[in-house]
């Protein structure tokens, strides 16, 4: 799935691929990471990638207990929260072509919902806001929901204090509006995967197969679903619509069985149709545990494990404590595995310090062989 230009915006787990953790212990995963996220055996004969193209941004923003005032906005209140946690929104991205003829990814960082909204009335708390939009046939319909999907978050009657219904609306709203919009092409589609922080409530929201992975104490805990036609609840949803999947494809058109536009495939607003513009959510509190989050699109995670990716993360921290490089080494991982697609990456940190280092305690057992053992072991030596 091709996935757009984007013009940078203010500012479970998965052991099916490898890298070693914090101690040195190897994870089931491709063995040829190293810390900086570079590889050590790269193939040969890949596309030229000239990587000083690549787009990138970081943005920084500060939330403390004080300002966290999430009781009003009816939202999960974390209740093993000392005084002195501190949340810090810091955001860094990376977006690059690869070996596609056109770029059709977007993406937006929001660091401070305040200075990026001005003094809007009722916002509860400092909050954040984070998306990743892969687009497919153009870029036309990634852009719209980038430019516009906060706008019509905030401006729905439910926010901010039915935070859930108020994203699942604009979801489908700004579905809606790029449908009525003139000198776009409605034939062009977007998968749309958010996160809007408020306090230290998380909401992610996703429609498509772009994926958000949370950092935990180096453990990779995915917060959303890739929506692959193939998927057993997506599959029942579109046959139950009357759709149909050949060959991994919804009507054989489609590798995303949700996603924004699309218009040719979904015929009228109002229809039931098998592609859908819903997204799945997952709301978690925050907490000290919690050291990052990393968005990115399907060109990511086609040659990456979300475990592999938190690994990688952490280990980029440790050594120089920038989401932005981060983004950058797995970008650049990506490409030296042979993507084949757009790549567009997103890292959220939630502390203004590195994440901490992780001891491996020494085994306090001995081992030791017995009498007849060592004997054993003598004479088969002596036989070689």
């Amino acid at each position: 799935m091709a996935s757009g230009t984007a013009d940078i915006s203010p500012h479970v787990t998965r052991l099916d691929g490898g890298c070693l953790n914090d101690g040195g212990i190897p994870i089931m995963e491709d063995q040829n990471v190293d810390a900086l996220g570079n590889s050590n055996n790269v193939p040969t004969g890949k596309p030229p990638r000239n990587l000083s193209v690549m787009r990138n941004c970081t943005s920084y923003a500060l939330l403390t207990e004080s300002e966290s005032d999430i009781g009003s906005m009816g939202l999960k209140s974390p209740a093993s929260e000392t005084a002195e946690f501190v949340s810090v929104f810091r955001s860094g991205s990376c977006s690059e072509k690869g070996p596609k003829q056109y770029m059709e990814d977007e993406y937006i960082c929001v660091d401070d919902l305040h200075e990026h909204l001005g003094q809007m009335e009722n916002l509860p708390s400092p909050g954040a806001f984070y998306g990743v939009f892969d687009g497919h046939n153009g870029v036309d319909a990634a852009s719209f929901i980038k430019k516009n999907i906060l706008r019509f978050i905030v401006e729905d009657s439910h926010f901010p204090s039915g935070i859930r219904k108020a994203v699942r609306s604009a979801f489908v709203k700004a579905d809606h509006a790029f449908a009525d919009a003139s000198s776009v092409d409605k034939s062009s589609g977007t998968t749309a995967l958010t996160s809007l922080i408020l306090g230290r409530t998380m909401l992610i929201a996703n429609a498509g197969d772009c994926r958000a992975v949370l950092g935990k104490r180096g453990r990779a805990i995915e917060l959303s679903k890739d929506h692959k036609p193939n998927c057993t609840s997506e599959r029942l949803r579109i046959e139950k619509l009357g759709g149909v999947i050949y060959d991994g494809y919804l009507n054989g058109q489609l590798s995303v069985a949700r996603a924004l536009g699309d218009w040719h495939i979904k015929g009228s607003k109002g229809s039931n149709c098998p592609l859908s513009s819903e997204p799945e959510l997952e709301e978690i509190v925050l907490t000290e545990e919690d050291e990052f989050l990393i968005m990115g699109c399907d060109g990511l995670w086609d040659v990456m494990s979300s475990q592999c990716a938190v690994t990688m993360v952490r280990k980029e921290l440790l050594q120089h404590n920038d989401p932005e490089r981060c983004s950058k080494a797995l970008v650049k991982e990506a490409l030296q595995r042979n993507t084949c697609d757009n790549l567009t990456v997103v890292v959220v940190c939630f502390s203004e310090d590195p994440p901490p280092k992780t001891e491996i305690p020494k085994s306090q057992k001995r081992r030791s062989i017995s009498a007849e053992g060592l004997d054993l072991l003598k004479g088969v030596l002596s036989n070689i």
